[in-house]
């Protein structure tokens, strides 16, 4: 799952738990937003070192075209 899936299913679980005092299922939803949550940074600095990377080969290979 993606995630922004993980953190709207976990604040549903964090509700549902909060609504029927099941503290195991709050806790349960907590813990599926902080892993939704640390997904989605992590996809963002994946995407950023992919564009990083990137730029790093198209310089290489413009320096190496100028110099031939």
């Amino acid at each position: 799952m993606g995630g922004k899936t993980d953190q709207l299913k976990g604040r549903v679980k964090e509700a549902a738990g909060v609504l029927t005092g099941d503290k195991r299922l709050e806790r349960e939803g907590r813990v599926d937003r902080a892993v939704g949550s640390i997904k989605e940074k992590l996809g963002e600095v994946a995407e950023d070192v992919r564009e990083e990377t990137e730029d790093v080969v198209a310089k290489v290979k413009s320096t190496m075209k100028s110099r031939a």
